[in-house]
């Protein structure tokens, strides 16, 4: 009995990457560059070569994500945040760009990583997240979208989603504490 199965976007990049990486970059290449563009406003040349880094990153991972069962777009967002902030960070030492107050908080908050360890952990930890958490979670900390925004796009309240970021960020906490990770 012979079966028709779709290959999943990471098992098509593993077998035929350019074809793999274009559908990739079909679905997700929008949302990737929207991030970065968060992140680096005004500062196109930047954008762009984020967005590649992250696609190349997506390529290198794939087994790994696969293996693992992470979710792409989760993966995606997570990547695309960190890699942003990495070039904002890089630039920033070279010039001045305009950031928002709540951005630079964010950014400020984050744990040095030169290795990145804590990063990808906090990424596989928001990806295992329940899905509407987890989306609640990226819309907040990574599309950086106001609490406002994420409660018309997923039909709840303000308060119920303020109550799940407030839950989250403590069981992250945690979570990340259980691993060795301690935050400032």
């Amino acid at each position: 009995m012979q079966t028709n199965i779709t290959p999943t976007l990471l098992a098509a990049i593993r077998q035929d990457p350019d074809t793999g990486l274009r559908w990739a970059m079909r679905d997700y290449a929008a949302l990737v560059r929207g991030i970065a563009r968060r992140i680096l406003p005004g500062q196109d040349r930047d954008i762009e070569e984020c967005t590649a880094d992250v696609f190349v990153a997506l390529w290198r991972n794939a087994s790994r994500l696969e293996t693992a069962d992470i979710p792409v777009r989760a993966w995606l967002i997570v990547t695309a945040r960190n890699t942003a902030i990495n070039r904002y960070r890089s630039l920033q030492r070279h010039s001045t760009l305009p950031l928002t107050t709540e951005l630079a908080e964010t950014i400020a908050d984050l744990p040095a990583d030169p290795n990145g360890d804590a990063a990808d952990e906090l990424a596989a930890l928001v990806a295992a997240l329940e899905p509407t958490d987890r989306e609640i979670f990226l819309r907040k900390y990574y599309l950086m979208q106001s609490g406002k925004e994420i409660a018309a796009a997923l039909h709840l309240n303000v308060a119920t989603v303020n109550t799940r970021l407030s839950r989250g960020r403590d069981r992250l906490r945690r979570q990340l504490q259980e691993r060795g990770y301690t935050h400032g």
